[in-house]
């Protein structure tokens, strides 16, 4: 029965529609975050409560009119800010609490998104290398 309650609860959630491959690693990167955070500070056993499911459309919505599309860097890194600020601050909250416990959740998670910020840094040096030598 709750297996089914949540199947029910989680119809609204963002699907494959829509996304890219690189869009979906984001989003269920964010979604297991979220995940975390709602069971052990909201304890929700079923799904999302509320709150964190509007969070988890609200951020799938965003990354689906992201206007860097893939080649995004994280949120937090971008030049522009489209989250609204009530948002940000809720999606910085989950991040904070999840983040270092996502080591011992999903330790993938922790590499991927190590091996991934290191490549946007080298991008980012080179990119600083041209306009310096121009």
């Amino acid at each position: 029965m709750k297996k089914q309650n949540q199947a029910q609860s989680d119809k609204s959630l963002p699907t494959q529609a829509g996304y890219s491959e690189k869009a979906m690693r984001d989003l269920s990167t964010v979604e297991f975050m979220i995940r975390l955070y709602c069971r052990k500070k909201h304890r929700s056993k079923d799904g999302l409560c509320e709150e964190c499911r509007e969070l988890y459309e609200y951020v799938g919505q965003r990354r689906m009119h992201c206007p860097f599309g893939d080649k995004k860097t994280f949120c937090s890194n971008c030049k522009i800010q489209c989250y609204k600020p009530s948002m940000k601050e809720k999606i910085r909250v989950v991040m904070k609490y999840s983040g270092p416990r996502l080591l011992f959740y999903n330790p993938k998670l922790v590499l991927a998104h190590v091996r991934e910020t290191v490549k946007l840094k080298r991008v980012s040096r080179k990119t600083e290398r041209k306009k310096a030598e121009k």
